[in-house]
């Protein structure tokens, strides 16, 4: 219920652009897409990936939430960078401050 419930507000979050293209880019090569076009074409014959047909409709709330923690990850790196730069400079001030009250 909690995964639908995401679903339903990434539906209602979706951009104009996103809405249009739907899609992603794919990053095969056509010799590889077309592998893979025929590899999903096959039926199961393994339990699991069996099972896993019955949650095709879920692979676009799956791209989105990828999508949503990898741009999260870059903004974690993103923010610790600028701390560390912003620890750098204030360590830079400081001592630009002290200059003058040492002389």
């Amino acid at each position: 219920q909690r995964i639908l419930r995401l679903a339903e507000m990434c539906r209602r979050l979706e951009t104009e652009e996103e809405k249009v293209l739907p899609f992603y880019p794919s990053s095969l090569a056509e010799w590889e897409q077309q592998n893979a076009r025929s590899i999903l074409q096959e039926t199961p014959r393994e339990p699991l990936a069996q099972a896993m047909q019955d949650y095709v409709g879920l692979e676009r709330f799956w791209q989105r939430f990828n999508k949503a923690k990898l741009e999260e990850k870059a903004l974690e790196q993103a923010r610790a960078t600028l701390a560390n730069r912003n620890h750098n400079l204030r360590g830079l001030l400081q001592q630009y401050l002290a200059g003058p009250a040492l002389n």
